[in-house]
This record gives structure tokens, sequence and C-alpha cells, in this order.
């Protein structure tokens, strides 16, 4: 039987909105991100040391993310952008579904959390990948801490 993605490959936090995340045991995170009725939202990338987010900084390394509707009906839109700290999707059906990745050797000496924040009702669904040690999902540790 072969081995499911969650505890060796992935971990995630479907409710990861304004959550920080540890990236100790993970080669990077994706974001997932969701807000309906075109709306358009922003969405801001920071860093910090520990979970209770000492040193807090804005993480300036989104250069690209991708964009659909996210209903299944369409395929990813690749969009660039200078390095910033920060996605803005339009007020578009089109833009509705965000992803966006960050490295975790994207992170400055010491900081070893992350947490992107929506400034609208957007979802965010935080994915930690190529996880370091695999578990089986009962043994995976909490993301947060």
């Amino acid at each position: 039987m072969a081995q499911k993605a969650l505890g060796r490959v992935l971990n995630t936090s479907p409710a990861a909105d304004g959550v920080w995340i540890n990236l100790r045991d993970a080669g990077g995170i994706a974001y997932l991100c969701y807000l309906a009725g075109a709306a358009g939202d922003t969405y801001t990338l920071q860093e910090a040391k520990d979970s209770a987010g000492t040193g807090a900084q804005n993480l300036v390394v989104i250069t690209e993310y991708y964009t659909n509707t996210g209903n299944g009906s369409d395929a990813w839109t690749r969009r660039t952008q200078a390095a910033a700290a920060t996605v803005t999707t339009a007020a578009a059906a089109t833009q509705n579904a965000m992803v966006c990745e960050v490295e975790a050797t994207s992170l400055s000496d010491t900081y070893k959390f992350v947490k992107l924040t929506s400034t609208g009702a957007g979802t965010v669904n935080a994915v930690a990948r190529d996880l370091r040690v695999q578990r089986t999902p009962a043994n995976l540790p909490a993301m947060g801490v």
C-alpha cells in the first residue's frame, strides 16, 4: 500500500489566516487562498523568530503567484511582480483563488515562522511541503509551535 501525502510530503493548517507556521521541518510552504465574489484581496507575508511573533517583519520574497476562479473550471494563471511581501488579487472572478509559495531558505537568519494574512475575508490554507522527517499523520508536530 502506498503511503499517503499527509505526513510524507506535506502537513497542512486549513485555517491559517494570520497564523504563525513553523518551517523548521519543511523545505517550504504553499499558501492556498480563496475569496469568492470577485472581490479582490491583499495578502501580506511576514516572518518571525517564534510563534509569539518575536521580531515580526515583512518578508519581501514573493515574485510570482498563481490565480484562477477556484472552482476547477479554469487553469492557473501565472502572475509576476517585483519582490514584495504582499499579493493583491484583482476584483475579478478569475482571481478568486490565489497560490503563492515561500522557500524555508528565504527566511532571515534565526527566523523559523511565517504567516500570511488576508486584509479582507479571504481564507488562507497553509501547506508545509517537502517535510524533512516523514511521520504518520497522527505523529506530525503541531504546525504553530
